[in-house]
């Protein structure tokens, strides 16, 4: 098997690959459908409504994340994961019998997204520290990357899925299979040799046990906290795909259901082909992670001015290789380099970070294509991947992380350092 996929020898970790493939392509089936309902039948074509709809769903990350991140470092998280793996799928299913009855209100939509966000701010932690346990410290940085993989096939699959079965069957077939879907990871959950997973060391010392244990050691990585400074600002202000998706779908190019998951289906491509390159690297590098928010910003002005459907699609490709490039590099590069007693509330505060800025980011894209149009809301995306790197530069210079060596013939050669001393 090539280094690309080493992790799969793991037997452990293939019964999770492939549980979490399932369970990923039902919720991108589920979010699918559930976005274009509110956009054309919930509202008339109203883009702030879906922004609010995806900020009531992302927003606990940004008040939960201590609580959860405490909860997945105390908790065994395979029993965790069972719990709110069998509640998300739950959520869809009641969503198909609203939808099917035809009691399905905006109101039901915005309490369930919100319920879904309060057991996703606990999943999410869970799920980032357990792959450690699935593979081991050695291949942790080799299954992020595939864990990426894996969860944009989905995003490819599942939209393309959603779009097609949405226009032909109607949203309710879509919950009810999304929620099903969520079987195939509590069955891994179950079938998992419990022999060969690697459980984490007992916890080290008292200060790291509270709440704000992950504050307490971040306040000792500056590296991190700048990685999550960039993610910040590119995942709040640029990383709205389903408002980019829907409303130059239906706005601009006048497109029906199909369409728009087609466009993520687009979109999922570039990001599978950025994680998949992402899984050969041996180490994550802290400036790809700058330059791939820079990437992101160029791509997104790229897409603002494209003339048609198509050619709108092909910058879609380039969206998603750059977004998902930088952010498996920085999440393998903070968990590779957390040790294992921290590493729950370290990686809660980086989901609140990469998920909780949509409270801000959604609404204020939707206002943004409501306002002035989709392509307005592409170009907020362009100027935060380019704030973003720019962050990233400035800190790398400042911090002095930079030094320019002479090589031969004259040449100057720019280095930089990581964390752990390593160009």
């Amino acid at each position: 098997m090539s280094s690309m996929f080493r992790s799969l020898h793991e037997p452990n970790y293939r019964k999770w690959f492939g549980g979490a493939l399932v369970s990923n392509t039902g919720t991108w089936m589920q979010r699918t459908a559930q976005d274009w309902l509110v956009l054309t039948h919930l509202t008339d074509e109203d883009a702030t409504a879906l922004g609010i709809c995806m900020a009531l769903q992302l927003g606990p990350q940004l008040l939960l994340f201590p609580f959860a991140g405490s909860i997945a470092d105390k908790f065994p998280k395979r029993r965790l994961l069972l719990l709110t793996q069998i509640l998300m799928g739950s959520m869809g299913l009641v969503l198909f019998v609203l939808t099917v009855t035809g009691a399905i209100a905006l109101w039901h939509v915005y309490l369930l997204a919100l319920l879904l966000g309060i057991v996703a701010t606990v999943d999410a932690p869970a799920r980032h520290a357990f792959v450690s346990e699935l593979v081991g410290e050695k291949l942790l940085a080799n299954a992020v990357s595939l864990n990426s993989a894996s969860f944009n096939s989905a995003r490819m699959l599942g939209p393309a899925i959603a779009g097609v079965m949405t226009a032909a069957a109607g949203a309710s077939t879509v919950f009810l299979l999304s929620g099903l879907a969520f079987a195939g990871t509590v069955a891994v959950l179950l079938w998992l040799d419990g022999s060969r997973l690697h459980p984490p060391p007992p916890r080290r010392s008292e200060g790291k046990r509270g709440l704000l244990g992950g504050f307490s050691y971040l306040r000792t990585r500056t590296d991190i906290v700048v990685v999550l400074a960039v993610i910040f600002v590119v995942s709040t202000f640029g990383i709205n795909f389903n408002i980019y998706t829907a409303t130059m779908a239906r706005v601009e190019f006048d497109r029906d259901a199909g369409a728009f998951g087609l466009l993520n289906s687009v979109l999922a491509v570039g990001s599978l082909t950025g994680a998949l390159i992402a899984a050969k690297r041996e180490l994550p590098r802290l400036r790809i992670v700058f330059f791939a928010a820079g990437g992101f910003g160029l791509a997104c002005g790229i897409a603002a001015v494209m003339p048609d459907y198509w050619t709108f699609a092909v910058a879609l490709m380039l969206i998603g290789f750059s977004s998902i490039t930088m952010l498996t590099c920085a999440n393998a590069y903070v968990q590779t380099t957390t040790p294992a007693h921290v590493r729950g509330r370290v990686m809660s505060v980086y989901s609140a970070v990469v998920m909780g800025g949509t409270p801000l980011g959604a609404p204020f894209a939707g206002w943004v294509a409501d306002l002035l149009g989709p392509r307005a809301a592409l170009g907020v995306g362009a100027a935060a991947g380019v704030a973003g790197m720019l962050v990233g530069a400035i800190w790398m210079l400042t911090a002095k992380h930079l030094r320019v060596e002479r090589v031969r013939h004259s040449r100057l050669r720019l280095i930089h350092f990581t964390y752990d001393g390593h160009p």
